[in-house]
Formats: C-alpha cells, structure tokens, sequence
C-alpha cells in the first residue's frame, strides 16, 4: 500500500507540474490582461462606493417581484449570498481542474482571460447605468431611518480610495441597476455552459441562477428590474465577445490519449511541450495577422 501511495503522489506531482509549466508559459503571454481584468473590479468597486455618496433613501418603489415573491426577512438575507459564495467557488475550482485531471478541456490562464473580459464589459455598462440613475435602495440598510442609506462626504482622498472594504462593499447603496451578484453568476454559467462537459451540472447551474435571482429579491437587496436586465444585458454581453474573440484553444490532444492507460514520463512530456509548442506559435502567428 505504501509502494502504491507513492507511485500515484508522483504520478499527480508531475501531472501538476507539467500543467503549472503550461500555464506559465500561458500567464507570461496574457499577463497584461489578466492584471487589467483584476485592476477594473477594484474600479468597478470604487465606482459602487462613490455613488453611494449620491444615494438618497425613500419610500421603496413598486415592484411586482416584491408582490409575487414573500419576503426573507433581514435576519435571512445571508442565503442569497452563501448560494453566491457556492457558486463563485465551485466555478473557481472548476477552473483549476486541470492540474489535476488527466481529461481536459481548457487552459486556466485562458479562460480567467475570457471571463475578465465578460465581468468588465458588463461592469462598464453597470457602471454607465446606476450612475445615470438613483434609485431609493430596498435593502434594509439603505431605507429611510437607517445611518447607512446616505454617507457624509469624505475626510480625505485615503477614504474613498481605500472604499471601505469590506463594509463598503457589503453595505453599498445606489449601485441597483443591475445587479452585481447576477453579472458573476451568470457570467460563470454561460462559461460553464460553452466549455464544461457535464450536461447536468450545466442544467443545475442554470437552475441554480434561477434561484439566486429569486432569493436577491426575496431579500430585497434589488429590484425585480435590476435581475432582469442583467439576465438579458450578460447574456448579450457573453454573446457579442464570443462573436468578436477568437475561439479559445480546445485541448483536443488530450483526447487522442486514453484515460485508461497511464502515460509514460516520456510521453507526458512529449504532449506538455507540443501544446507550449502549438500555444506559442499560435500566438506568434496572431501577432503576424
């Protein structure tokens, strides 16, 4: 038994090592976007975070969701976000798989590549649009009576830089249209949906958006027409970089290797560097074009 522990440790050690030499390679190509794609969340936090100086409470509008969909309650509204917090994580994991599975279907570098791009076209237009118009925010937090629906103008400069975190974040108001929580939802759905192999994980995933959006305004933290535009405002946004981007790299050569039977080193190196090889001549010839 402890032969065979062994033998599998170093098996796993160097599937993950050949992968992590992969992905290097890939981050010292892409490094410039993904650096870009992590800058703008902070931007886009700091855009929520001042418009919660803009923000004047009142009386909640009308809302068929709220009618339709009986309310949480405030003690109750930590269900939509541990529901978040799922499937932000599983999407995150599930994006590393490859330094552990043997079948493979996507680069990780890559696809956060892809996904940034997704996140910060729609969180552009977030912006654009909860700057344009303000709301009187439904969350308990941001209605009349409450010391947290308005904010006093900043000391300094150091105070709206540094946005508060976390409590800025999780007590922002103003920031309605459309909802924040949905855009990574649905962004991480629709990539699951194009690149991930489980026809029922792709099913529960979608039920699970469905779910989301019902519970966010079940607790009121948005209107019923923050949801549904970024159902449809995401999935427009998926689509149109989908149609402008070229398509991302599908790591075929893995499927010409049965999962069956083990690789030699020497056959695991052989592949590791033939997809440096056709990723940095891939590369070379876009730059060419």
């Amino acid at each position: 038994m402890p032969l065979y522990v062994h033998r599998e440790a170093s098996k796993l050690w160097r599937k993950i090592w050949s992968e992590v030499s992969i992905e290097i390679s890939l981050l010292a190509e892409n490094w410039k976007y993904l650096l870009g794609g992590l800058v703008f969340q902070y931007i886009h936090g700091l855009a929520a975070r001042g418009v919660h100086y803009l923000h004047r409470p009142g009386p909640i509008l009308q809302d068929i969701g709220f009618l339709l969909i009986p309310e949480l309650g405030q003690d109750k509204g930590h269900i939509s976000e541990g529901l978040f917090t799922c499937i932000f994580c599983s999407f995150a994991l599930w994006t590393f798989h490859p330094f552990i599975y043997q079948n493979k279907k996507i680069y990780t570098v890559l696809m956060w590549c892809r996904v940034l791009a997704y996140l910060v076209a729609s969180q552009v237009l977030r912006i654009v649009t909860f700057y344009s118009t303000q709301l009187p925010g439904p969350n308990y937090h941001c209605r009349e009576g409450s010391e947290l629906a308005t904010l006093p103008p900043p000391r300094s400069v150091l105070e709206v830089v540094l946005i508060n975190f976390p409590r800025g974040i999780l007590y922002g108001c103003g920031d309605l249209i459309f909802s924040s929580h949905m855009i990574f939802t649905l962004v991480f759905v629709n990539t699951y949906q194009k690149h991930g192999t489980k026809r029922f994980i792709k099913q529960f995933a979608w039920l699970l958006a469905v779910v989301q959006s019902l519970l966010i305004i079940a607790s009121r933290k948005h209107y019923t027409v923050d949801i549904i535009v970024a159902w449809y405002t995401v999935n427009l946004v998926v689509f149109c970089i989908d149609r402008k981007l070229p398509e991302m790299p599908d790591r075929s050569m893995a499927a010409t290797y049965s999962p069956s039977l083990p690789l030699s080193t020497k056959d695991k190196e052989s592949k590791s560097r033939g997809e440096q090889y056709n990723l940095l001549n891939g590369g070379i010839e876009r730059g060419k074009a």
